[in-house]
C-alpha cells in the first residue's frame, strides 16, 4: 500500500503522488515570535514532525520549509509595550521556540524562512499580481482584488456571495470591496518598513507564506499544512494570489491541516484567553510524556487538554518506556538457561514478525497514530508475557526474540519521535547509577539489612523513583 492522506481541498483521502518522485516538498505555516509558544502552536508542528518523518521512514527525501512571520502588528505592538526593538523581540521568542520545540523532538526543519529576509521576493510578487491585473494601489497600500480569483472559497468551501467582512476580513476605506485583502501596506510612523514601489511599507501577511514557498519550493509543490484556523482566510488567500501570479499554475498539490486543541471542548487560542504555553505544561510533565500526548492521537482529531488527559499520556508512555527497560535489563543480563526452547517466545516471535507490517499500514492510512502506537503496545505485552512468567529463564531463542523485540519498538517509536530511552540521553549516568543502587539494596536484603534496604528503597521514592521486584529481579521506573 503507499502512504495515503486526507486532502482537505478535495475533503477526500488520495494517494501521495510525488511531483517529483521520491521526493516531497512541503510547506507548514509557522509561528509568529511575538510571545512563548502555546500547546495549540505546538499540536500543528509535532503533527507536521510526524508526517515529515513517516515520509522520510517510507524513503522519500523531504524538503521541509517552515516559516517565520518576524513582521507583524503583534510585533510591533508587543515590542512597544515592553519598550524594546522589534527585531529583539522577535529573536527572543525565534530562540525560545526551538528551544521548547527541541525539547519536544520536533526534528529542525530543511530551512526557516523569516519574511523579512524576503522582501524582494515578497515586492516581486505583489508586483506580479499588478501587471496580471488582480491587483491594486490605494494610497501606499497595494490590495488582492478576491472577485477577479473564480475560484475563491474552494479550500474553505465558502461562497464568495456569502461571506462578509469583520472579524476575519480586514476593513479599510482604501478597498474595493471589502473581501479584498492587503499585499502590501504602507508605513505608519515609527513602524518599521521597507522601500517599495508603493512607498515605504511591509509586506501582508499572506503574501509572505505564498513568496516564500514558491521561492524554496516552485509551483505546484506537493503537500502545505498548518493549523485548522489558518485555513480561511489565510489559506485561501495564497491560493488566490498564488495562482493568479503565476498563471493558474497550481499552488499546492495536497492541503493538510491538524485538528484544534481545545480546553472543555473549546478551541484553544490566545485571542480567548484560554491556553496553556509550552513551557508552563514542561514544568508540569516530561517532555517525553507531552511528545506522547501530542502523538498518540490521529493529528487531524480534536484533542482536548486536561490534567487527566496529560496523566493518562503519562500513564501509557510509561507503560511503553518500562517495557522497553524491561527488555534491555533482561537482555544485559544474558543466556542463563542451557538449551534453547523456541516455543516459549514463538508468540513474541509472532509480534516482531507482524509489528512493523502493522505500524505501515496504518501510518500509510493518513497517518494513524493511534494504530501505529497500537502495534507497540502488542509488542511490549508479549514480551512481558514472556519475561512476566514466574519461571522464565532467558535461553538463546528468548534473548533473540526479545533483542528483535527492542530493537524494533525503539525504531518504531522513533519514527513518530516517541523516545523510549530518555533516561540513557541524561549523560549515561542514570541507568548505570541505578543498576548500582539496585544492587546494593540486593545485596543488603541478603545480607539481612533490612533497613538499610528499606531506607534505600524509600529514599529514591521521596524523589519519584519506584522500585519493583519481579521474579526477574528488581526493576525502576519514574512516578
Amino acid at each position: 500500500m503507499s502512504v495515503h492522506l486526507y486532502n482537505s481541498l478535495t475533503q477526500q483521502v488520495e494517494p501521495l503522488i510525488p511531483r517529483d518522485d521520491k521526493r516531497i516538498a512541503m510547506y507548514v505555516c509557522g509561528v509568529t515570535p511575538y510571545d512563548f509558544p502555546h500547546m495549540g502552536n505546538a499540536r500543528t508542528i509535532v503533527a507536521f514532525d510526524i508526517i515529515r518523518r513517516y515520509l522520510e521512514y517510507r524513503g522519500f527525501q523531504v524538503m521541509y520549509v517552515q516559516n517565520f512571520t518576524d513582521i507583524d502588528d503583534k510585533i510591533i505592538n508587543r515590542a512597544n509595550e515592553q519598550g524594546v526593538p522589534w527585531q529583539a523581540l522577535a529573536e527572543r521568542f525565534i530562540a525560545i521556540y526551538f528551544e521548547e520545540m527541541d525539547a519536544l523532538n520536533v526534528q529542525r526543519a530543511s530551512v526557516y524562512p523569516r519574511a523579512t529576509e524576503n522582501i524582494d521576493e515578497i515586492i516581486s510578487l505583489v508586483q506580479a499580481l499588478e501587471e496580471q491585473g488582480y491587483a491594486y494601489a490605494a494610497d501606499g497600500d497595494v490590495y488582492f482584488e478576491v472577485r477577479k480569483f473564480a475560484r475563491y472559497g474552494e479550500l474553505s468551501n465558502r461562497d464568495i456571495n456569502d461571506l462578509r467582512s469583520g472579524a476575519r476580513v480586514e476593513v479599510s476605506e482604501r478597498k474595493r470591496d471589502p473581501l479584498d485583502f492587503a499585499l502590501w501596506k504602507r508605513a505608519k510612523p515609527g513602524e518599521p518598513s521597507w522601500e517599495s514601489p508603493w512607498g515605504p511599507g511591509r509586506p501582508g501577511w499572506h503574501i509572505e507564506c505564498s513568496a516564500m514557498s514558491l521561492k524554496f519550493l516552485g509551483p505546484s509543490f506537493d503537500i502545505h499544512g498548518g493549523g485548522p484556523d489558518l485555513i480561511f482566510p489565510h489559506h485561501e488567500n495564497e491560493i488566490a494570489q498564488s495562482e493568479a501570479a503565476t498563471d493558474g499554475k497550481m499552488f499546492a498539490r495536497y492541503w493538510m491541516h491538524s485538528g484544534f486543541l481545545t480546553i472543555n471542548k473549546e478551541k484553544m487560542s490566545k485571542s480567548l484567553g484560554n491556553f496553556f504555553t509550552v513551557r508552563e505544561v514542561l514544568q508540569r510533565y516530561a517532555p517525553e510524556v507531552v511528545r506522547y500526548f501530542l502523538t498518540a492521537v490521529h493529528y487531524r482529531s480534536p484533542l482536548d487538554y486536561s490534567d487527566q488527559t496529560l496523566d493518562q499520556a503519562k500513564s501509557a508512555y510509561e507503560r511503553l518506556h518500562q517495557g522497553a527497560l524491561n527488555m534491555q535489563r533482561v537482555l544485559m543480563a544474558g543466556v542463563q538457561a542451557p538449551e534453547a526452547a523456541p516455543e516459549r517466545s514463538a508468540a513474541l516471535r509472532t509480534a516482531v514478525d507482524g509489528a512493523e507490517v502493522e505500524f505501515q499500514q496504518a501510518m500509510d492510512d493518513d497517518f494513524n497514530t493511534p494504530r501505529a502506537i497500537a502495534a507497540l503496545f502488542n509488542l511490549v505485552s508479549e514480551a512481558n508475557k514472556l519475561t512476566g512468567d514466574a519461571d522464565f529463564v532467558p535461553d538463546a531463542a528468548a534473548l533473540t526474540a526479545l533483542s528483535d523485540a527492542h530493537a524494533l519498538l525503539l525504531r518504531l517509536a522513533g519514527v513518530v519521535g516517541i523516545v523510549l530511552n530518555p533516561r540513557q540521553e541524561e549523560g549515561g549516568l542514570t541507568e548505570p547509577l541505578m543498576s548500582l543502587l539496585i544492587d546494593l539494596r540486593a545485596q543488603a536484603r541478603a545480607d539481612k539489612h533490612f533497613a538499610l534496604a528499606d531506607a534505600i528503597r524509600n529514599r529514591l521514592s521521596e524523589i519519584g523513583v519506584q522500585l519493583e521486584d519481579t521474579p526477574q529481579g528488581t526493576t525502576w521506573r519514574r512516578v
